[in-house]
C-alpha cells in the first residue's frame, strides 16, 4: 500500500475509534420518568392530584414522578423522597439515584430520608402524600411485613386537616384481597380502599387513565409483553378537614 495512503487510513482508524470511545464515555442521560415517558401521564396524575406550586408532598418508595413533583410545587414547595430502608436494602441504588436527582433538581426542593417503613417520621402538615406501585409491597416479606394500619396512621397523621393520599398500583383480581401482593406483585383495589377507610381517609375520587379491562389481572407485573400494560387503580383518599 501507498504509505501515504496507508497513514491516512491509519488515522482514519484512530479517529474512529476515539470517536467510538467518546461516546462509549458519554454519561447517559436521565432514565425515563413522568417528566419525560408520555406513557406515566404525569400531567394527568398531577391534575388528578391537584398538586400545585408551593405544596408539600411526600413520595414514598419514590422513583419516576419525584423530579415532576419538584417541578410542580417549585422553589417555594417541598418534596420528600422517602425511600424506606427496607427497599434500600434490597435495591441500593434507590437510594443513591434518587440522592443524585436531588442535588441535580434545580429548584434545590427535593430532600432525600431512608427511616423503616415503620418509622416513617414524616413532616406534619403536608399538601399530600403519594405511593406508586408499593403499596402491594407492604404486605411483602422483604418488607418485614411492614405495619400496613401503622402506615396508615403514619400517612394520615402527616397530612395537614385535607391533604389527601395518592395510591397507584397493579390490580389484582376481585376479592383475593393481599394473596397476589408477593407473587403477582398486585393488590385487591378493595383491599386498599378498606385499609385507608379504615385509618380515617374518605375516598374522595378515583382515576381510570391507567386502566387495562384487556389485563385479566392473573399474570405476574413483570411478565414478558405485560410490563407497563397492566390494570392499575389511582384512589385519591382525604383527610377530612
Amino acid at each position: 500500500m501507498n504509505p501515504i495512503k496507508a497513514t491516512a487510513a491509519a488515522l482514519g482508524l484512530a479517529l474512529a475509534m476515539t470517536a467510538a470511545t467518546a461516546v462509549a464515555q458519554t454519561p447517559a442521560g436521565p432514565p425515563p420518568d413522568a417528566v419525560s415517558d408520555p406513557s406515566l401521564k404525569g400531567p394527568d396524575v398531577v391534575k388528578f392530584m391537584g398538586l400545585k406550586p408551593g405544596d408539600k408532598v411526600a413520595d414514598i418508595v419514590p422513583g419516576k414522578f419525584a423530579r415532576l413533583f419538584s417541578v410542580t410545587v417549585g422553589p417555594k414547595g417541598k418534596v420528600y423522597a422517602v425511600e424506606v430502608a427496607e427497599v434500600v436494602k434490597v435495591h441500593p441504588a434507590a437510594l443513591t439515584g434518587m440522592q443524585a436527582l436531588a442535588a441535580a433538581v434545580p429548584d434545590k426542593n427535593l430532600e432525600v430520608t431512608s427511616p423503616p417503613v415503620n418509622a416513617l417520621a414524616l413532616p406534619k402538615g403536608l399538601d399530600a402524600v403519594f405511593i406508586r406501585q408499593n403499596y402491594h409491597d407492604l404486605y411483602d416479606p422483604f418488607m418485614g411485613p411492614a405495619d400496613v394500619p401503622g402506615f396508615n396512621k403514619a400517612v394520615y397523621d402527616a397530612l395537614k386537616p385535607g391533604g389527601e393520599f395518592v395510591i397507584l398500583d397493579h390490580a389484582a383480581a376481585k376479592g383475593s384481597g393481599v394473596d397476589a401482593t408477593n407473587t403477582l406483585h398486585r393488590i385487591d383495589p378493595d383491599r386498599v380502599i378498606a385499609d385507608v377507610v379504615k385509618a380515617g381517609f374518605k375516598l374522595e375520587a378515583q382515576s381510570d387513565i391507567f386502566a387495562n379491562p384487556a389485563d385479566d389481572r392473573s399474570k405476574n407485573v413483570f411478565a414478558p409483553g405485560l410490563r407497563g400494560q397492566t390494570d392499575q387503580f389511582l384512589f385519591k383518599f382525604r383527610k377530612p378537614k
